[in-house]
């Protein structure tokens, strides 16, 4: 009965080393650089770098244009402002008669005249 239990017990430990160098191949596969998964996620992680640099560039950008936007905001607001003051006294002006220039076209129409001239069956009826 022992020497069963013997040969059952180095069965164990053979099958275990067995599994044990499997275990390692497998390990020198996932963590080698060039070409298993250990380069998979060195480029992978590489990428994020690159990725993480790209946003810090476009996060600084967004920043610059967001106050230069901000600050032609408060430059449209204050001379829309403006305007309204501008607009708002206009009501308050007398009228003057309108606009300068629409009343020289009014009398450039005024000035223009027709002249009719007669045709030759009427000279003719004048004549008789």
């Amino acid at each position: 009965m022992d020497f069963i239990a013997d040969i059952l017990m180095a069965g164990g430990a053979f099958g275990a080393a067995l599994y044990c160098y499997v275990l390692s191949q497998r390990l020198k596969r996932f963590s080698t650089l060039e070409g298993g998964m250990g380069g998979a996620i060195a480029v992978l992680s590489s990428q994020v770098d690159e990725m993480t640099r790209a946003l810090e560039k476009a996060r600084g950008a967004a920043m610059v244009s967001a106050s230069s936007l901000e600050s032609l905001t408060e430059r449209a607001e204050a001379v829309a402002a403006r305007l309204e003051l501008l607009l708002a006294s206009m009501h308050d002006l007398p009228d003057t008669g309108g606009d300068p220039r629409a009343e020289q076209e009014a009398e450039a129409e005024r000035r223009l005249r027709f002249v009719r001239r007669r045709s030759y069956r009427d000279e003719a009826e004048a004549r008789a």
